[in-house]
C-alpha cells in the first residue's frame, strides 16, 4: 500500500534570491526586526538570539583577497599564476558577493509543498517548479505576466523528478508518485509516457536526462532502474537496490557513468555499457543513514551524497570507494518534509544545503537558525550561511542558475 499523506493546506512559498540593489537593506539594518522575532518568547517556532545569529554569519565573511580579479587574470596571462590559483580568486569573490543576497521574490501557488526545482536552460529568469500535489509552475519573474500553471491530482501525484528537455526547452520531463515517468509541455499535454504503472503501490521517485547520449534514467520506489531512450524505448528494467531510489544522476561529462542513491544506505555506481544485473556494478558506497541524493560535480570528478540524518560526503574521481570529505550537517529526514538534497553550485567548487536545526547535533546552538549553507568542496570548511528574517522555513531544495549565476532557487516550508 502507498503511505498515507497527511492533509496539508498551508500554501508553501517558492523564492529567488539575489543580491540586493542599493535601496536594499543590510543585515545590519535588519537586525531590528531579527530582535522582534527573539521578543515573541519561547513559544514562537521563529524566536531568534539577535546577537548571535549576526555575530555567528559575520564570522564567516570571507577576507578580502590581496589583489583584485583583473590582476589575477592578467598575472594567469602572463604565466605567473595557475589556473586554479585564478578559479579559487574567483571563487572567493563570488563568497564575498553572498553577503548582499536578499530574497527578491517570493511565490505561494501551491496548497502543498514544493518539492522539485529546475532553472530553464535559454531564459535565466525562468524557473519551474513542482509540488507535493503534481502542481507545476513555470514562473518568470522577470515580467508581471501571470506565471504557466499546470494542476496536479493532488494527494498522490507528488513531483520527485523535473528536468527540461535538453533537445525542446518548451518541454519536461517529471517523474511522480503518480506512476509514471512522463513528457510534457507547458500547456499540459502529456507527449509520451516512459513508464508507468497500473497500481498505487509502485510509483517513481527519481529521474534524469542526458542529452549527449539521448537518455532517460527513472528509479522506483522498490530500487528498480529503468533505461530508457529518448524514443521510449526500454534498454533495462533492473532491480539495482534493495528499497527505494531516491535519486540518480548520470555523469556530466561521462554520460555512460550513473550513481544511483536508496534507502538501502548504499550509493552505487555503474558503467551503463556494462550493466548485467544488481551485482554488476563498479563501486558500492556503504553510508550509515538511508541516501537523499548523489550529485556528479559540474566537472564530473566528485560525487556529492545526502544521508537523511547528518552527514554529507565528497568523493573523488582517483578514488571512488573512499570520501573526500565527511561534512557533519543537520538535515535529518521528516515524513511531511521534503527531503533535503545537497546540490553544487554550477561554477565553483561548493556545496549548497539546507539546514534543519537538531538538538541532538553535537554542534547545535540555542535559537539556531535555519540557513543556507555553503561549504567549500575540497576542505568541507562552511564558508557562508545565507538567511533572510523574511523566510524562515526549512529550505529543502535549491539550485542554482546556470544562466545568472547570481541566482538562486529555493523551496521552503515551514513546520
Amino acid at each position: 500500500m502507498a503511505p498515507r499523506k497527511r492533509p496539508e493546506t498551508q500554501k508553501t512559498p517558492e523564492m529567488v534570491v539575489r543580491p540586493k540593489s542599493k535601496r536594499s537593506r543590510s543585515p545590519r539594518e535588519l537586525e531590528p526586526e531579527a530582535k522582534k522575532l527573539c521578543a515573541k518568547g519561547p513559544g514562537s517556532s521563529r524566536r531568534l538570539d539577535s546577537g548571535c545569529l549576526w555575530a555567528e554569519l559575520a564570522s564567516l565573511q570571507v577576507p578580502p583577497l590581496c589583489s583584485s580579479i583583473i590582476r589575477a587574470l592578467h598575472q594567469q596571462k602572463l604565466g605567473k599564476a595557475s589556473w586554479s590559483s585564478l578559479q579559487q580568486g574567483l571563487q572567493q569573490s563570488f563568497l564575498r558577493s553572498l553577503a548582499s543576497y536578499r530574497i527578491f521574490q517570493k511565490a505561494a501557488p501551491f496548497d502543498r509543498r514544493a518539492t522539485s526545482l529546475a532553472w530553464h536552460p535559454a531564459h535565466p529568469s525562468t524557473l519551474a517548479v513542482g509540488s507535493k500535489g503534481g502542481d507545476i509552475m513555470l514562473w518568470n519573474f522577470g515580467v508581471k505576466d501571470k506565471p504557466t500553471f499546470l494542476k496536479g491530482i493532488g494527494a498522490g501525484g507528488s513531483i520527485t523528478g523535473l528536468k527540461f528537455n535538453p533537445l525542446n526547452t518548451d518541454q519536461f520531463f517529471t517523474s511522480s508518485m503518480e506512476g509514471t515517468t512522463r513528457l510534457q509541455d507547458f500547456k499540459g499535454n502529456t507527449l509520451r509516457v516512459f513508464s508507468s504503472y497500473d497500481t498505487c503501490n509502485f510509483w517513481f521517485c527519481s529521474l534524469d536526462v542526458s542529452a549527449k547520449s539521448r537518455m532517460v534514467v527513472t528509479g522506483d520506489n522498490v530500487g528498480h532502474v529503468i533505461l530508457l531512450n529518448m524514443d521510449g524505448k526500454e534498454l533495462w528494467n533492473l532491480r539495482m537496490h534493495k528499497k527505494k531510489v531516491t535519486h540518480v544522476a548520470l555523469n556530466p561529462c561521462c554520460d555512460w557513468f550513473l550513481a544511483t542513491a536508496s534507502v538501502d544506505q548504499t550509493v552505487k555506481i555503474w558503467d551503463l555499457r556494462q550493466v548485467r544485473g544488481k551485482s554488476s556494478f563498479l563501486y558500492s558506497l556503504p553510508h550509515r543513514h538511508p541516501v537523499n541524493a548523489a550529485c556528479f560535480s559540474p566537472d564530473g570528478a566528485q560525487l556529492l551524497t545526502t544521508d537523511q540524518k547528518s552527514e554529507i560526503r565528497v568523493y573523488s574521481a582517483s578514488q571512488w570507494d573512499c570520501p573526500l570529505n565527511l561534512i557533519p550537517h543537520p538535515h535529518r529526514h521528516f515524513q511531511h518534509l521534503t527531503p533535503i538534497k545537497a546540490t553544487w553550485h554550477p561554477r565553483y567548487n561548493l556545496i549548497v544545503v539546507g539546514r534543519y536545526p537538531d538538538p541532538n547535533f553535537k554542534s547545535c546552538t540555542p535559537y539556531e537558525l535555519r540557513t543556507i549553507d555553503v561549504f567549500d568542496g575540497s576542505s568541507g570548511k562552511m564558508m557562508h550561511q545565507l538567511y533572510d528574517p523574511e523566510s524562515s522555513g526549512i529550505i529543502s531544495v535549491i539550485t542554482f542558475s546556470f544562466g545568472a549565476r547570481r541566482k538562486l532557487g529555493c523551496g521552503s516550508e515551514r513546520h
